[in-house]
């Protein structure tokens, strides 16, 4: 990654061409010779075409050629990142992540400053080679949910697309400076996110990849990662006495077919081990499955390892099961595999509109529109009706798996998290509808609402990093949701109220409660909404009423700082002792990864209290001051004044020192 091989106009694709380039350039040489007279630093004309290039994949590379001419040009002069070697990771970790656009841009430089002296491409008088490697290793460990994961709210949310800027960075700071030094911190972060079964796994099978070819490097210096990294390699890559050591998919064929018996469940039984151990399906593991159609059909729910529930499932309905292994479960779609496993157990096949529905989903024929979208998301190697049976079945089998991606779609993807819990055959509906007709009709308040005649809702741009039931679906369901919000408007009160409970179903409590004065923004009897959502949610003050369907509600969210970022669209899933005998509120936050540090110690929790799997959870008085909007059913509400004072007054405490400050 020599300085001196880099031609400036290289890149000529996208972002990275070479108008941007020649900006750069000459405000770089404006820059060297503004401080050459008068020692003043004028940056600022430096920042813009640097936040254009840090866009695109190739424009650090340009950025990186440039780093001795901005460090001679005076860039940081003045300022603390002139002294690199007292620059604090903890800080620049900070700095990157909530920082000022001017601040994140130089602090985004300096580390790629620092990543040029690591390389042995620049020599800087004051930090050594191994200095600036180690800092940059600390660095990269604090941030690798920015690399295992996708943008999390807080930084999708950042001004001038800053979050993606970070995380450009961090991608190819990462692909330079290798994982031996990150690949305990890597392994953790893995497990941490495969504890919430995401359904898309995409990003975490890529990080397994890497941590696979790391050690495998025979000078790693990878440090201790033990069987924690070994059991996710395996996982992937050799589940099985018969895969041990990666073999081809051919070779794995010519050895199933000479096995015995004895061997064939020894297989079977450490493939469903290593699948429901991690969250994580080898691209084997389908062509076992596909084999045992064939040699030993009753051994599949062995494979799949299903409990009584899945496995009498699996027996009531072989036909509509064996064709949806024939026409979903591949290598390319072999995350599938746990789908299928998930909603045999969940039970749902029993619900007498399901089998049907499924059938409609293996008949159906896609069209134009929906099979394009799916082929320029998931390529062409398998049909765009099967990527998308195989993400119909992932979707049903996790439905608290499901992320919204990189977009604003909060709603869209709560909703179909809601169906795919509550209401299955609806969620099959809309999606048979979006990929056959390229359309979804709703009603609200007595009048059809097509998703065909209506402009873009919040997400301008198709998704691209979500499954294939959300990329057809999202974008009609956001166009609905905002039509009947600007339907909702000008009623003196906040849209959701209508919105959410003729959106989401019939499940939805028609009971409204909100903290916020729509038109002022100010906190409206504060007490009182703290209280109604005890009287109505806790087991002691409801009369021991568990939460019988999700329900919508709306938060505030803050980053660490305590800062308020914006409103979110999460579903309260359930209320319950946690093992420590703590009352807990477990919910589903459709936002890729719900382990937040909302500040003040308010850290939501992903496994260890007592959540299923994709639930996040907080104790009660936490969650309620991130709280600012609620659904309930006003048949069954305690009475609020039995809410103990000293509990209603330590929520509204965190929320008015929070995002509620000066509300």
């Amino acid at each position: 990654m020599s300085l001196d091989a880099h031609d400036p106009h290289s890149h000529g694709d996208g972002m990275s061409g070479a108008p941007i380039v020649d900006q750069l350039d000459a405000a770089i040489e404006r820059l060297a010779a503004a401080n050459a007279i008068a020692g003043v630093s004028p940056v600022f004309e430096v920042l813009d075409p640097l936040r254009a290039l840090m866009l695109d994949d190739n424009g650090i590379e340009l950025i990186y050629a440039r780093v001795p001419a901005l460090e001679a040009a005076g860039f940081f002069r003045g300022s603390d990142w002139d002294t690199p070697q007292t620059l604090v990771p903890s800080l620049s970790v900070r700095t990157v992540r909530h920082g000022d656009t001017v601040a994140t841009l130089v602090e985004s430089l300096s580390q790629i400053r620092l990543l040029a002296v690591a390389s042995g491409d620049f020599n800087h008088p004051s930090i050594s080679a191994e200095h600036a490697h180690h800092y940059l290793a600390q660095v990269m460990a604090m941030n690798l949910d920015l690399v295992v994961s996708d943008l999390q709210e807080g930084d999708r949310l950042r001004p001038d697309g800053l979050g993606y800027v970070v995380q450009h960075l961090y991608h190819y700071l990462l692909r330079h400076l290798g994982y031996e030094n990150l690949l305990e911190h890597l392994v953790a972060e893995v497990w941490r996110v495969l504890a919430q079964r995401p359904v898309q796994v995409d990003g975490v099978k890529h990080m397994v990849t890497q941590i696979a070819a790391c050690l495998h490097k025979p000078d790693a210096m990878m440090g201790d990662v033990g069987d924690d990294a070994l059991r996710l390699i395996n996982a992937v890559f050799s589940p099985t006495e018969g895969c041990r050591e990666d073999p081809g998919f051919d070779a794995y064929a010519e050895r199933l077919a000479v096995m015995d018996d004895a061997t064939l469940l020894q297989e079977a039984i450490a493939f469903a081990q290593a699948m429901h151990s991690t969250g994580l399906v080898s691209p084997y593991m389908p062509g076992f499955i596909r084999y045992l159609r064939t040699r030993w059909n009753a051994l599949i729910p062995t494979a799949l390892g299903l409990s009584y529930t899945g496995a009498d499932a699996f027996h009531c309905y072989p036909a509509l099961i064996h064709t949806l292994i024939d026409e979903a479960l591949f290598a390319e779609t072999s995350q599938a595999v746990y789908g299928l496993a998930m909603m045999l157990e969940r039970g749902i096949l029993y619900a007498p509109p399901m089998a049907p529905s499924l059938w409609r989903q293996v008949r159906l024929t896609l069209c134009d529109a929906a099979a394009e979208k799916i082929v320029s998301v998931f390529g062409s190697r398998r049909s765009p009706e099967c990527f998308l049976l195989a993400d119909v079945l992932n979707v049903l089998g996790h439905p608290l798996g499901v992320g919204q991606g990189n977009y604003p779609t909060c709603q869209s993807t709560r909703a179909l998290s809601m169906w795919a819990y509550s209401a299955p055959a609806d969620l099959l509906r809309f999606v048979a509808w979006a990929a056959r007709d390229d359309e979804i009709v709703m009603r609200f308040e007595g009048d059809n609402i097509s998703s065909r005649e209506l402009g873009t809702g919040l997400a301008s741009e198709p998704p691209v990093d979500v499954d294939a039931v959300s990329l057809l679906t999202v974008p009609h369901l956001d166009r609905i949701y905002f039509e009947m919000g600007r339907r909702s408007a000008g009623r003196g009160e906040d849209p959701h109220k209508w919105v959410n409970a003729e959106f989401h179903g019939e499940q939805v409590g028609h009971g409204f409660c909100i903290a916020v004065d729509v038109f002022t923004g100010g906190l409206k009897d504060f007490e009182g909404f703290v209280r109604d959502f005890y009287a109505t949610y806790h087991p002691y003050y409801n009369g021991n009423i568990p939460v019988i369907n999700p329900q919508p509600a709306g938060i505030a969210v803050t980053d660490s700082a305590t800062r308020f970022l914006g409103w979110h669209a999460i579903t309260i899933q359930r209320l319950a002792l946690d093992p420590s005998g703590n009352m807990r509120v477990y919910f589903f936050n459709p936002n890729n990864d719900s382990g937040q540090d909302w500040g003040q110690g308010i850290i939501t929790s992903t496994q260890g209290n007592g959540e299923l799997y994709g639930e996040a959870s907080l104790p009660v008085s936490q969650f309620v001051s991130r709280l600012y909007v609620f659904h309930y059913d006003p048949l069954e509400m305690g009475d609020p004044a039995a809410v103990p004072a000293d509990e209603v007054h330590s929520a509204m405490r965190l929320a008015q020192e929070s995002w509620a400050s000066g509300r």
